[in-house]
């Protein structure tokens, strides 16, 4: 009985497949458009975790400036001073990485580029775990007497030189020059926007007698040893630098240690819900295509009331009717549902590389909007079922 249900709802499906077609419209654009939001979503989530990770392991920022303020604004800068005492005074480091960095015109041949220039010691490639792709890193020598060697990105290799091979060129940074020693592996652009390949990286010493012209230095990273507790790092690094600062009990620190484990929860937790909130805001095209599939059942069932009647004459049962009706929406919806699917795979698989995220597939959110495709098409399709069903035989057999 089931079998022959199914085959009459098919052909009336068949008879009218314009109507059908524009029935399914609203649960297509619906699900498709749930599909990319979520999926792409999903793969923002991803790249977030990606660059955050990149940035290096077990990794702790020390910037001047209070927490609330922001790094550039209250506070002095550090000192070598207060790098060294970091390093004899907190335990659990794996690596301690200064830094200074500045925005410099650099020049090669004819051909001139704005980039960030910064002042590093080895540790740094270390602490962000940032390879070369070609090349060497500086040499104990060269950090010790501030020779004028340099590494590059790849946005400044692809500016200045092109696909010429930088290494052994002289490049013109502000008023010096420096010789290019090494090529780093490219990283992209960070979470935030900015393009992490677009640096020039010297030794600090000759940064900060070539470039700024004094020992101040910006930024301190800290590695914590596997193993160790960050949070015990953090706090100590932060009572070390309190009391080298004068800074009393109750007082605003006049600077901020940034766990990067605290930026990776706050930007996944905000991905995550803009992700959920536009995923809602596609679902409403859900509900619109179910008030959609209801009216144009309602429709049928006027069309078709001769039909149903000759049938409920002739001793079809009232579930039988029901269930034609049933069937007849949750087919259209269903099938509705699986070519948004695909539309939606289809539209995220082209829009991920062109925003430069990955194409994450996600099964568990298909199922979802495959089984509640069909529940919308039973949903709204059961009160113009249900109507069919109730019709009067006699009533029916008599309209016009």
């Amino acid at each position: 009985m089931f079998l022959e249900t199914l085959l009459l709802s098919f052909r009336e499906i068949r008879r009218n497949i314009m109507r059908s077609g524009l029935t399914m419209l609203g649960i297509i654009i619906g699900v498709a458009a749930v599909i990319a939001m979520v999926t792409l979503g999903g793969g923002a989530q991803q790249k977030v975790s990606s660059d955050i990770s990149g940035l290096g392991k077990n990794l702790l920022m020390v910037m001047p400036g209070g927490q609330q303020r922001g790094p550039s604004t209250g506070g002095a800068l550090f000192k070598a001073d207060d790098v060294q005492a970091l390093e004899r005074g907190v335990d659990g480091l794996d690596a301690i990485a200064p830094m200074s960095t500045s925005s410099v015109r650099a020049v090669y041949s004819n051909t001139n580029w704005t980039t960030t220039v910064s002042g590093v010691t080895n540790a740094y490639f270390k602490v962000r775990q940032w390879s070369l792709a070609t090349g060497r890193i500086f040499d104990e020598a060269e950090e010790r007497s501030g020779r004028t060697v340099c590494v590059i990105g790849a946005t400044v290799r692809k500016n200045l030189f092109g696909q010429q091979d930088p290494i052994g060129a002289r490049l013109r940074i502000g008023a010096s020059s420096c010789q290019v020693i090494g090529l780093l592996e490219s990283k992209g652009s960070s979470t935030f926007g900015s393009d992490q390949d677009d640096v020039v990286v010297l030794p600090l010493l000759a940064y900060q007698r070539r470039i700024s012209g004094n020992d101040n230095i910006s930024i301190i990273f800290l590695s914590a040893r596997n193993g160790a507790s960050i949070d015990k790092v953090k706090a100590a690094a932060e009572g070390l630098l309190r009391q080298r600062r004068h800074i009393v009990q109750g007082k605003t620190d006049d600077f901020h240690v940034q766990d990067m484990r605290e930026i990776a929860t706050l930007v996944e937790g905000t991905t995550a819900l803009l992700t959920a909130f536009l995923g809602a805001v596609a679902a409403i095209s859900l509900l619109v295509g179910g008030i959609g599939i209801m009216n144009i059942m309602l429709v049928s069932v006027t069309e078709r009331t001769r039909e149903i009647g000759i049938r409920l004459a002739i001793g079809a049962y009232e579930r039988e009717v029901l269930m034609q009706f049933l069937v007849e929406a949750g087919s259209l919806s269903l099938a509705g549902g699986v070519i948004g699917i695909v539309i939606g795979l289809v539209i995220s698989a082209v829009i991920a590389p062109l925003v430069g995220i990955p194409f994450v597939f996600n099964f568990s959110i298909i199922a979802i909007a495959f089984v509640f495709s069909a529940a919308v098409g039973v949903v709204f399709g059961y009160f113009p079922a249900r109507n069919a069903a109730r019709l009067d035989p006699i009533e029916a057999l008599r309209y016009e």
